[in-house]
């Protein structure tokens, strides 16, 4: 048999038709070997169900190689999801942490600036109490030198 299988089993028909006589007087009918032409039906008959099989197993192959191609597919389009949803979080994370630092560094300026003013408020307070300290104090300090100065005027210096 050819090594073409069913396909060159045809051409071998083929040919025997071809080089088959005319029957005389009917250019449409052939005096074939029937014994060769029963033999090349029956290898194509036999060769049949191994080629079928063939082609069943290339194409369950093939199938297989689909489903796997599909399958990867799929894993890599639902990891990129997966990334794609870590890369969102991470950055709706970043956005909450920026978000968080702003609000604290703001509450700290705030603080700052409150404790900026109390301690203003405070010092304004204890410098007022000093003063009035030292006004009270320069106001006797002076009494005792005027007393001081009447006594000794009083006295005849």
């Amino acid at each position: 048999m050819d090594e073409t299988g069913v396909l060159g089993l045809l051409e071998e028909l083929s040919i025997l038709l071809e080089d088959s006589k005319p029957v005389f007087g009917k250019s449409n009918l052939r005096q074939v070997d029937i014994a060769a032409a029963f033999e090349i039906m029956d290898e194509i008959r036999d060769t049949f169900p191994s080629e079928f099989a063939q082609a069943r197993q290339i194409v369950r192959e093939r199938q297989s190689l689909l489903d796997d191609a599909e399958a990867e597919a799929n894993r890599m389009i639902e990891d990129a999801r997966s990334q794609a949803m870590t890369i969102a979080s991470e950055q709706e994370i970043v956005r909450i942490s920026q978000q968080q630092a702003d609000q604290i560094l703001a509450d700290a300026r705030e603080l700052e600036r409150q404790t900026r003013a109390g301690a203003e408020d405070y010092a304004d307070e204890v410098f007022g109490h000093v003063e009035q300290s030292l006004d009270t104090l320069l106001n006797n300090v002076r009494r005792c030198r005027d007393r001081l100065n009447a006594n000794s005027l009083a006295a005849g210096r």
